[in-house]
C-alpha cells in the first residue's frame, strides 16, 4: 500500500529566520498517518534535519550531482544529502530542465545516484503551455518517464511528481480531469514497464500552484496521492493546512 506524501519545495527562498516556519510545522505533526517533506536550501538542510528529528517530518534535497564525487564545483552528491540527514531529492524539476539545460538522461543519472545512496528520487514531469495547447501533454510525460525514471525503481524509491510548468508559480491549475488523465496515464505507463504490484506502489504527486483552498479538490481526484508544493509550503500554517487535508483525503 502506497504512503500519501505531502512535500514542500522551498527553492531558493529561506535563510536561517526560515527554521522558525520549520520548527513550527514539525510541532503541528509529531505523528502522522501520512509522509511529510520539506527540502530547504542546501545551505539549511543539516540544521532542519535536527530539527525535525524524532517527529513525522523528514527533510530532502532540491538537487544532486550524478556522480560520487569529484571535479564538480558547486555540486552536492546524493551521498552528501544523506550525510546532511536527507531522505528523499527532488530531480528534474522543470526550473532545472529549463534553467540548467537537463534532459531526461541527466535527470535519469541523478535518479540513479539518489537510489544508490539509499534515499527516495522525486521524478518530476510536465508540460508547457504551448504543450498543453497542442494537445501533446500526454507525448511529453511518455517521453520524460521512459528517459527520466530508472531501471531499478521501485515503490521504495521512487516518487513521480506531475507538474505542468504552466501552472507552477501563475495560480492556475489544470481541471481536476486533467488532473486525474494525466496521473492515471502515468500510472499505465508504470505499470507497462515495471508490472502492477510495481506501478501501484509509487506514489504519484501533483504540484503546481497547491494552495490551502484547493488541496482538498486536488488530494480527491483517484490516482493523486499527495502534493509537492512550491510557496504554499514556506508557510507552516499554509502547508499545514495542505497535510491536514491530505490526511483526511
Amino acid at each position: 500500500m502506497r504512503r500519501k506524501l505531502a512535500a514542500g519545495n522551498w527553492k531558493m527562498n529561506g535563510t536561517s529566520a526560515a527554521l522558525s516556519e520549520l520548527e513550527a510545522l514539525a510541532r503541528n505533526f509529531p505523528s502522522s498517518d501520512i509522509d511529510i517533506l520539506i527540502c530547504p536550501p542546501a545551505t539549511l538542510l543539516h540544521r532542519a534535519a535536527g530539527i525535525v528529528r524524532e517527529t513525522s517530518v523528514s527533510v530532502g534535497g532540491q538537487d544532486c550531482q550524478a556522480a560520487v564525487s569529484g571535479a564538480h564545483t558547486g555540486d552536492i552528491s546524493a551521498d552528501m544529502l544523506v550525510d546532511a540527514g536527507a531522505s528523499a531529492v527532488i530531480v528534474g524539476h522543470s526550473e532545472r530542465r529549463e534553467d540548467h539545460g537537463e534532459q531526461n538522461e541527466t535527470v535519469r543519472a541523478k535518479a540513479s545516484a539518489a537510489m544508490g545512496a539509499g534515499i527516495k528520487a522525486i521524478v518530476c514531469v510536465g508540460e508547457s503551455l504551448e504543450q498543453r495547447e497542442t494537445s501533446k501533454t500526454l507525448d511529453v510525460i511518455a517521453d520524460q518517464i521512459a528517459g527520466s525514471v530508472p531501471d531499478q525503481s521501485t515503490g521504495d524509491n521512487l516518487v513521480v511528481a506531475y507538474e505542468p510548468i504552466w501552472a507552477i508559480g501563475t495560480g492556475k491549475v489544470p481541471s481536476l480531469s486533467d488532473i486525474q488523465e494525466v496521473h492515471d496515464f502515468i500510472r499505465t505507463l508504470l505499470d507497462q514497464r515495471f508490472g502492477k504490484e510495481t506501478a501501484q506502489s509509487v506514489p504519484l504527486l501533483y504540484g503546481g500552484s497547491v494552495k490551502p483552498d484547493n488541496a482538498s479538490d486536488i488530494f480527491g481526484v483517484p490516482n493523486v496521492d499527495g502534493a509537492l508544493v512550491g510557496g504554499a509550503s514556506l508557510k507552516a500554517s499554509d502547508f499545514s493546512v495542505i497535510v491536514k487535508a491530505l490526511e483526511v483525503a
